[in-house]
């Protein structure tokens, strides 16, 4: 079966790994969740184990939903006599995205409308509306007019474990106390035999949460006790028996292996009170002890090797006071030197107070609050003459690159979340003597690392090679600074001066590729390797045009260099693609990246030829085309290419290969490119679509590339 988990943002690679491990044969992530495959066991499985989903869902029906009609209609064809008494209690939460239908709670009205009506027209008997403890609850999602409905089969939010009593004022979610757990590598820790600490614990969240790990204690079994977690009419209770059994014989496994002391302080005392009764109701009082100290009255802990944790306040309900943090990193340093730590903090700016040197940063959602979670290890203070990140003191130069990477960071941060973009453009010459690309490409698998690909530009020849050497040191400086990455993370692209003008020099070859995520394609990208990625960020806006159009067309990609707008259309429902290059390398790559997207077969086709040549001797309609050809090419296996002098003779060629009523889009990066509208004019109608082609990390540089649209007369 194909299910869909949902978890906090910043949660899902974690969770993909986490399901593949209670038995999905599949399993990828999505924005706030992931989609798996398993037998029927698996939701049961999440139910009772899962430590970072949201929520349990049991899928009932799928369906089309353009507005609130389609979505009464599609509830009330569910037959919900097979899940729910007449006389029994039901309560609906819903999420939705999208123009259709824009309320959660008439959406969740309308389909609690439908059950409660089909129950009426049948016996004259309806059920009833219980938010606290209903006998079904049913959760819908509506997303780009599809509607799923699902039986929450874990009765509600998973973060809840059950064994809270008492919280402080702003308390830590389980799911995210776990996930800064498994950021910090607690479960291999704690197998060693080291030991936890928290600092600033609070009601003891991050502690309780980490004992149950250690001791491999379900979430479930404190959740749920001896009871049912569903008065679900189709639960399977032996299914459910059998699930509970095995956390039992692992819960007592666990318990024979045994925990060293883990250790919490707070300086507030109510909190210590709250983490001391959280302890004894989770049954792990026994590993935990608590103190009401302050950071400066802690004492070096006598275990050689553990974790801390801490979640400092941050929040508007707390004040974020930069030199808590401050106080905070130099209290680790005092006392765990050689420790590792997780620190959830409210900003990277607030991460950036510790003074501790970062080996990997994550975000995290606490609620809505977007939060930097540090890992460092060990725990060391910077030396004396460096930045806090432990690298060389910034020069002024680099320091004025430093703080433009911030505001530009800062001033596209809304765009970037809203719009779920984690590969962009960061630096483009905004400081004209600081000349280069700053390209950042989040990793969308394994430990979601960030990496940089900084590419020089060419120097005026005015200026002296030295300068220009040590401008863009300081500029590579600056980014590894502002990110907190090491060189290996860093992707450098320089220029060297020599006969025939500036040219990039040799490139790495590290054979090392990852995978990032634009939309809902998962693509191959290679920073070290070439003198470009394998993904021209400048075009992301096209794709997902492409993406959005391609629904039902056949789709013909034209000088298609990784395949990454086939990809595209293939996910957004073209019949069949067809992609041409002249390269067998670049060919392979956009097979492993079709391949890696399920799309596969022979409605894909992979065709290595000259375009024009290839164009000439097709006889293939196609609804869509995409045609990004390069400025020029004197390949030793094809007639020289430059695309001002064959533009015309490739698009007169291309829109005889586009059936009525369809689109062919053209883009090029030639900046001194004109094109011939007189000579186009007399076989298609042409709209410059430039401007709505340029994403806000490129609006710095508007002439990176030209678009147009062509259809035929009259079209």
């Amino acid at each position: 079966m194909k299910i869909f988990v949902p978890c906090a943002k910043g949660l899902e690679y974690l969770l993909v790994d986490e399901l593949l491990a209670l038995g999905a044969s599949h399993a990828t992530a999505a924005v706030a969740g992931a989609n798996a495959e398993g037998d029927e066991n698996l939701p049961y499985a999440v139910a009772m184990f899962s430590r970072l989903a949201s929520r349990a869902l049991w899928p009932l029906a799928a369906f089309d939903c353009a507005d609130e009609q389609a979505l009464y209609d599609g509830a009330i064809e569910v037959d919900w006599g097979d899940h729910l008494h007449a006389e029994g209690t039901l309560v609906v939460d819903a999420n939705v995205s999208g123009t259709g239908i824009t309320h959660a709670r008439f959406a969740a009205q309308r389909v609690k409308d439908a059950v409660v009506d089909q129950f009426r027209a049948r016996s004259g008997t309806r059920p009833s509306v219980d938010s606290d403890n209903p006998d079904l609850r049913i959760n819908l999602s509506v997303r780009k007019g599809k509607a799923v409905l699902s039986v929450d089969l874990g009765g509600g939010s998973l973060h809840r474990r059950g064994w809270r009593q008492a919280q402080g004022e702003a308390p830590l979610k389980e799911t995210l106390a776990a996930a800064v757990l498994l950021r910090g590598g607690w479960p291999q820790i704690a197998a060693e035999g080291g030991s936890l600490l928290d600092p600033m614990c609070g009601s003891g969240t991050l502690l309780i949460e980490g004992a149950l790990l250690a001791l491999d204690r379900a979430p479930g079994l404190e959740r749920y006790g001896e009871l049912l977690p569903t008065r679900w009419l189709a639960l399977d209770a032996a299914r459910w028996a059998r699930t509970v059994a095995c956390a039992r014989e692992r819960a007592a496994a666990g318990a024979l292996r045994g925990l060293p002391l883990l250790h919490g302080s707070d300086i507030d005392p109510i909190a210590i009170r709250a983490a001391n009764a959280n302890a004894e109701r989770a049954g792990v009082a026994a590993y935990l002890t608590f103190a009401c100290r302050e950071l400066a009255e802690l004492e070096p802990l006598r275990e050689p090797r553990g974790l801390v944790v801490c979640n400092p306040p941050y929040d508007f309900r707390l004040a974020a006071d930069p030199e808590l943090y401050r106080r905070l990193g130099d209290t680790l340093v005092r006392i765990v030197p050689d420790w590792r730590a997780a620190l959830l903090c409210g900003s990277a700016d607030l991460a950036h107070a510790t003074g501790l040197r970062a080996g990997k940063r994550y975000v995290l959602f606490n609620g809505a609050l977007e939060c930097s979670l540090i890992v460092c290890d060990p725990i060391a203070r910077p030396r004396v003459g460096a930045s806090a990140d432990g690298a060389p003191a910034l020069s002024e130069g680099a320091t004025m690159v430093a703080n433009r990477l911030r505001k530009n960071l800062r001033s596209c941060k809304r765009w970037r979340e809203r719009e779920a973009v984690s590969c962009y453009r960061v630096y483009d010459a905004d400081l004209p003597e600081y000349a280069a690309a700053i390209d950042v490409y989040c990793e969308a698998e394994g430990e979601a690392r960030t990496f940089l690909h900084i590419q020089e530009y060419a120097a005026p020849k005015t200026i002296p090679e030295a300068d220009a050497r040590r401008r863009f040191g300081d500029l590579v400086r600056a980014a590894g600074a502002v990110f907190a990455l090491p060189a290996e993370q860093i992707a450098i692209k320089t220029r060297v001066r020599g006969k025939g003008g500036s040219t990039y020099g040799r490139h790495d070859q590290r054979n090392e590729s990852m995978l990032v995520r634009e939309g809902k394609a998962l693509l191959r990208v290679n920073l070290f390797d070439y003198l470009d990625t394998g993904l021209f960020l400048d075009h992301r806006p096209m794709r997902m045009r492409l993406a959005a159009e391609a629904s039902g067309q056949r789709f013909l990609n034209l000088f298609a260099y990784t395949g990454a707008a086939t990809v595209h259309a293939a996910l957004g429902g073209a019949s069949d693609t067809t992609t041409v290059d002249l390269s067998a390398t670049y060919l392979r790559w956009a097979s492993e990246n079709l391949a890696r997207n399920g799309c596969t077969g022979p409605s894909h086709r992979l065709q290595q030829a000259d375009v024009m040549a290839w164009l000439a001797a097709d006889r293939g309609q196609y609804g869509l085309i995409f045609c990004d050809p390069p400025t020029f090419s004197n390949s030793a296996r094809t007639e020289d290419f430059d695309i001002q002098l064959s533009h015309v003779a490739l698009l007169r060629l291309a829109i005889a290969r586009l059936s009525a009523g369809g689109s062919l889009y053209f883009s090029n990066n030639f900046r001194r490119f004109r094109l011939d509208h007189a000579a186009l004019a007399e076989f298609a109608d042409v709209q410059d679509i430039s401007e709505h082609s340029i994403d806000p990390d490129f609006a710095r540089n508007p002439r990176i590339h030209r678009c147009w649209r062509l259809r035929h007369h009259g079209e």
